[in-house]
Parts: structure tokens; C-alpha cells; sequence
């Protein structure tokens, strides 16, 4: 007996009624991005490994598919290299492509290799899959899609603005209200990295801070002493994580905090002007808030940076994310070409959008009208009027076999088909169409334009 086929975990099949849902949300986000300006684009699924390896720091890396070379790919192996058996050394000489982790590095290529065609500042949305050799887990897949937007040549604030405004435009047409919109600044981290004494291992103290809502205070710190980061240091910290009140209180405490780093004070002043103009256009649905322990453990963010939580009350990690990238385009030879960006996590905003009953009832709308196959002469009768109803717009079909009635209305009712039309020979001769309602089990006879009026 053949073994039953299986999918790799962390991947998944949709039904029709989940792409609706999707293509709901794509579209509804593809919409604003329009709105705003922005521009599509599309790259590769894969990468050359030397454009993706090394822009998302270690925890990154590990986590990039590889792919195998074409043919023997052994070959170029030598038998000493072999029997080390070390990754660092055979990885590169059997896998020279990747799939890619996300949309923004492929796009910093993208800039760099076509900025002569471009006009700057570039605005660009981008919905594509991406793909990360994570642990599955609810929200977390190893294929799932990005839906990014970036703007490249501007180190203008406003661009913040607009896109924190973004966000509260996207939540706002898919009627989710209560999302938190969680900020922060790379700078600042800096300026606190340099107040204890960590300047040296900023990346390890960013990605421990990072952790602090998923793993608690003391395991924070424990991951930072691991890491070489002192006791007086951590010491210092304790602040930040008790760190509390609105927006203005804790850029009051933040100064004071800081009051010794220059790069900190910047940070702090980046943030104040986000807020400050967000106060005065404000926000339909969403709610911003200031986090000082948000840090995404990405290597290129140097300014502001975002995520995106679920209302409260809804178990889900962060639908949403971004920040400013000042020299994201240097490691491809193009300096000084400050961008910032956003993404929506379309799949756990499926989730969120699912447990709280907010997707359109119409939303996968079925075939309107399946007609009943009773012969070949009566289908072609029946294809005619199905012609004629799919030209103003009805989503209808005929059954495609002369299958027994039992089958064909099942098969209605499986797909929650809410009309049949029955065509025999008696309808045949009068030229009418016994219309059925499945739900109520009426049925009347009418002409093909009076079909038509009926079920438009």
C-alpha cells in the first residue's frame, strides 16, 4: 500500500475559502500601500548565498535555507575537507543559492543593481513568500508571505510618520482595532549599550533585550552575563525594565538615563519628533507606544524601529514590523542611501483576523447557480444560458457529468451552491428554467431573462 503523501512541516495547503481570506487581506493592504505612493516590485525566490548570508546576524543565518548545487555537488570536496565534517567549510562549496529569509535585503540588491532605472527616494511594496528553517509553531511557519514597504534615499522623519500612519490605515480597512504599535530606536539601544560599558557587544545585548517579553527578566540576564555583559552593567539596566508610563514620561527618564551619551540623546530626539507629529495628525485605530526593550535582533536597523502587536486579548506574537536602515545598501557597494521600511505578517494577521470573527461573510463567495447535467443536448442548452449569465457578472456552472440527481445536488450542497437550475426535456420544449432555492427547497419556472433578473 503506498504511504499517504505528507507536506514538510511548517508549510501548508489552502482551500478556496482560505485563499479568499488571504487575497482579502493581500489585497486590502496592497490597496493602502497604493495609496501612499508606494510601487510594486518582485525579486527572485532565491538568492546568491553571498547576498543573503550575513545581514541578519548568526541567529539569521542559521536560519536561511540553503540550497544544494546542481549535479555532483561532492565534487568540489576534497577528502580532508570532508572528514572534517564542519559546516562553515562544506556549506559553501555545496550550496552557492538560497531561499530568502525576507523581502528587505533582496531589495537593498534590487536598489543597488538597478539604481540607474530609479527614481530617489524610491517607494516600493513588495508581497511575496519567504522562507526560514525556524521550529514551527501556531503563528510561526517555515514558508509564510511578507507584504513590505520601503522607502530608499530619505532620512527624512516624516517617512516614520507616515509609515506608523500606515499601519493605522492597513488595521483600519480590515476593522482591527486595538493594535499597538510598539517603537523604538536603535540609537538609543546604542546610547544604553554605551552606558554600561557594552559597546563592544551590542548585537548580544540587543538580541537578549529582544527576548525580555517571550522569556522574562532574570533569563535576560542571564543571557547577557553569558555573553560577557557585567554585573555593574546589567546593574544599570534595572531601570529600562521597570520602565513605565505614557510616551512623554518615559522619554523624561530615558533623558536622564542617557544624559551621558550623545548618540542616545539623538535617539531620544528622533522619537520625540515621531511623536510629536503623530500626536497632532493621530491615529484612527491604532495606538503607538514607546517599548525601550524592543530591539529585533537584525544587524542593519540604525534609527527607529517597530513592531506590531495583536488587541489585547489575542494570544499572538507580533503581526507586524520595520525600521530605519541608514547604510543597508553599502554592503552591496552603494554608501549613504538611508531607507526605512515596514512589513505585515500576513499569516498571523490571518490568525488574528480568524479568532476574532472579522473577515467579510461575502468574502469567498461561491458559484452563484450550478445547473443539472441530464443529458448532452439539454448541457448545451444549459451552457448557453450559463454563458449568458457569466457575461453580466453571475458566477455560474454546469455539472459536467450526467450523473445520477443524488450526486449533482450533493455536490451543491457541498460547495454551498445556493441555487440549481433543472433543465429536461418538458423545460426544453417551453423554453423555461426550473430554478431550485437549496435552502428552502422552493422552486420556480422562468424565462432566461427573467434567470438572468432573478440572479443578478
Amino acid at each position: 500500500m503506498a504511504q499517504k503523501p505528507s507536506i514538510p512541516k511548517g508549510t501548508r495547503d489552502f482551500n478556496a475559502v482560505e485563499v479568499a481570506k488571504r487575497s482579502y487581506i493581500m489585497e486590502t493592504i496592497k490597496e493602502q500601500f497604493q495609496l501612499y505612493g508606494f510601487q510594486p516590485i518582485e525579486t527572485p525566490s532565491f538568492e546568491n548565498s553571498e547576498t543573503l548570508m550575513g545581514k541578519y546576524g548568526d541567529e539569521g543565518d542559521r536560519l536561511i535555507f540553503k540550497i544544494l548545487n546542481s549535479g555532483d555537488y561532492l565534487k568540489k570536496i576534497n577528502e580532508d575537507d570532508y572528514n572534517l565534517k564542519s559546516e562553515s567549510v562544506m556549506t559553501p562549496r555545496i550550496s552557492e543559492k538560497a531561499l530568502r529569509y525576507d523581502l528587505t535585503v533582496p531589495f537593498a540588491r534590487y536598489v543597488v543593481q538597478h539604481q540607474n532605472d530609479i527614481a530617489f527616494p524610491f517607494k516600493r511594496y513588495q508581497i511575496q513568500p519567504v522562507w526560514r528553517a525556524d521550529r514551527p509553531q501556531k503563528g510561526r511557519f517555515r514558508e509564510f508571505y511578507q507584504c513590505d514597504a520601503d522607502v530608499v534615499g530619505s532620512k527624512s522623519l516624516l517617512q516614520e510618520v507616515e509609515f506608523i500612519q500606515l499601519y493605522d490605515a492597513v488595521f483600519t480597512a480590515l476593522n482591527l482595532k486595538g493594535v499597538t504599535i510598539k517603537i523604538n530606536n536603535r540609537k538609543i539601544l546604542s546610547g544604553i549599550a554605551e552606558v554600561i560599558g557594552a559597546q563592544d557587544k551590542l548585537i548580544d545585548f540587543t538580541v537578549a533585550l529582544d527576548k525580555l517579553d517571550k522569556i522574562g527578566e532574570e533569563k535576560v540576564k542571564e543571557e547577557m552575563r553569558s555573553k560577557g555583559i557585567s554585573d555593574d552593567g546589567i546593574t544599570k539596566l534595572q531601570p529600562l525594565f521597570s520602565l513605565g508610563g505614557d510616551f512623554a514620561n518615559q522619554i523624561e527618564s530615558l533623558k536622564s538615563i542617557l544624559g551621558s551619551s550623545e548618540i542616545g540623546l539623538k535617539g531620544i530626539e528622533e522619537l520625540e519628533f515621531i511623536d510629536t507629529a503623530i500626536s497632532n495628525l493621530g491615529l484612527k485605530t491604532a495606538n503607538l507606544q514607546l517599548d525601550v526593550t524592543l530591539a529585533r535582533g537584525l544587524n542593519y536597523y540604525t534609527g527607529a524601529i517597530f513592531e506590531v502587536s495583536a488587541p489585547e486579548g489575542v494570544k499572538m506574537g507580533s503581526i507586524g514590523g520595520g525600521g530605519r536602515y541608514d547604510d543597508l545598501t553599502s554592503i552591496f557597494g552603494k554608501p549613504d542611501t538611508s531607507g526605512v521600511g515596514i512589513s505585515f505578517g500576513l499569516d498571523r494577521i490571518y490568525l488574528v483576523l480568524e479568532e476574532l470573527s472579522l473577515f467579510p461573510k461575502t468574502i469567498a463567495d461561491p458559484t452563484k447557480v450550478l445547473f443539472i447535467n441530464f443529458g448532452d443536448k439539454e448541457a448545451v442548452a444549459c451552457l448557453k444560458a450559463v454563458s449568458k449569465l457569466r457575461e453580466v457578472g453571475v458566477k455560474a456552472e454546469l455539472f459536467p457529468d450526467a450523473a445520477k440527481m443524488k450526486k449533482q445536488m450533493n455536490y451543491a450542497n457541498k460547495r454551498e451552491i445556493p441555487y440549481v437550475v433543472l433543465v429536461g426535456e418538458q423545460e426544453l420544449e417551453s423554453g423555461l428554467f426550473a430554478l431550485k432555492t437549496m435552502e428552502s427547497g422552493e422552486q420556480q419556472k422562468l424565462d432566461l431573462e427573467a434567470l438572468i433578473k432573478f440572479l443578478k
